[in-house]
């Protein structure tokens, strides 16, 4: 069979499951080739063009969810309908290297690896441009430390280092979906309070509190439709996130799911998120990013840290991947990796034009 043959023969499936493309989407998709026939008048070359341009858009969403939904069965049709004489081995291709700051494949892109620095124990400084966020607090000798705090049980399940690693996919929700994501936030700009953060306290029944030397930013956490709309994309491709961070797959016990909105200088210090009993059960974080176009904010770069682990806390080792916000973004990675916000700068204040994003954490 030749590779368009065997597409071909999965095109009715692609089209019944509504996880790869849903009813509206193909409704949309169709009214939208009606008014380029209408408006080309009749005109041939036109109206291939529009059927290209739109196939193009299209079929790279497709091949995204189809593969969240479809790979292994698609690769056992491949072989069973292959020519290759069974007992002959399959030949190792090597994996083509996308160029520099290139996609990775079909909506995956590889995060920016910033090169291995010393080890160094007080956070890295801002960027000339970046406001400098109020310090966190001086440790044993005056200096901030980039440090977690973790509960001794917490400390004697986990590894001695924790390399930097995610999994980014792009151009996450269709175009509606992050339409209306947006116009509800905007929308509800009264209903967001002030950051918190888990309290190191134990016995004083406050899960979180208000610390602006370590998290500055604002939350809404009632995201009605939306919150369904993310968690039934994210259940499509999680096997496959899984597989790339090396991690075992699991039994959704809980959710926690939040809108962030970060203006002018607002930032979250080094922090992992399942550091402490309050949230010991977190295992999966993830990072969806949107911004109201064009957009008007710079900065907050999320940062995912090296770290080993010292006297019982983990350390940066100085080294980090960076993610730089990207519309309709979404980036995983396990909880206890340490990480950062690196401050925003949004000239205008305005709330529109702060950085978005609707992140959460899955529990086991």
């Amino acid at each position: 069979m030749t590779p368009k043959q065997i597409l071909d023969s999965f095109s009715e499936t692609l089209m019944r499951d509504n996880r790869i493309l849903s009813a509206p989407e193909r409704a949309l998709v169709a009214t939208l080739l009606q008014h380029a026939k209408a408006a080309s008048d009749q005109s041939p070359e036109t109206q291939e063009a529009v059927k290209a341009v739109i196939a193009s858009a299209v079929g790279e969403t497709v091949a995204q969810r189809a593969f969240a939904v479809l790979g292994g069965s698609i690769v056992e049709r491949i072989v069973e309908n292959s020519a290759l004489p069974l007992g002959e081995p399959l030949r190792a291709m090597p994996e083509p290297q996308p160029p520099s700051g290139q996609p990775g494949g079909p909506g995956v892109r590889a995060p920016h690896k910033e090169p291995h620095k010393p080890r160094r124990d007080t956070p890295l400084p801002p960027s000339p441009k970046e406001p400098q966020p109020p310090s966190v607090g001086p440790g044993p000798h005056g200096v901030r430390t980039t440090v977690v705090s973790e509960t001794s049980a917490a400390v004697a399940e986990r590894p001695a280092k924790l390399p930097a690693q995610c999994v980014v996919l792009d151009e996450f929700l269709a175009p509606q979906e992050l339409e209306a994501l947006t116009r509800f936030t905007l929308e509800h700009e009264a209903d967001f309070s002030a950051s918190e953060v888990v309290s190191p306290d134990a016995d004083d029944g406050v899960v979180g509190i208000v610390n602006y030397e370590h998290r500055r930013s604002r939350v809404l956490m009632d995201l009605a439709q939306h919150q369904d709309v993310m968690l039934e994309r994210i259940k499509t491709v999680l096997p496959q996130v899984l597989d790339k961070l090396g991690m075992e797959e699991f039994s959704i016990a809980g959710v926690e799911v939040q809108v962030t909105a970060s203006n002018d200088g607002d930032f979250f210090h080094f922090h992992s998120d399942n550091g402490s009993e309050r949230v010991a059960s977190r295992y999966l974080t993830f990072v969806y990013f949107f911004h109201r176009e064009p957009r008007r904010f710079e900065g907050g770069e999320l940062r995912i840290h090296d770290a080993c682990r010292e006297g019982g806390t983990y350390v940066s080792q100085g080294s980090y991947q960076t993610i730089v916000p990207r519309q309709n973004q979404i980036v995983f990675f396990p909880c206890e990796l340490l990480h950062e916000i690196t401050p925003v700068n949004c000239a205008s204040r305005l709330f529109a034009d702060s950085r978005f994003t609707l992140n959460g954490w899955l529990r086991r």
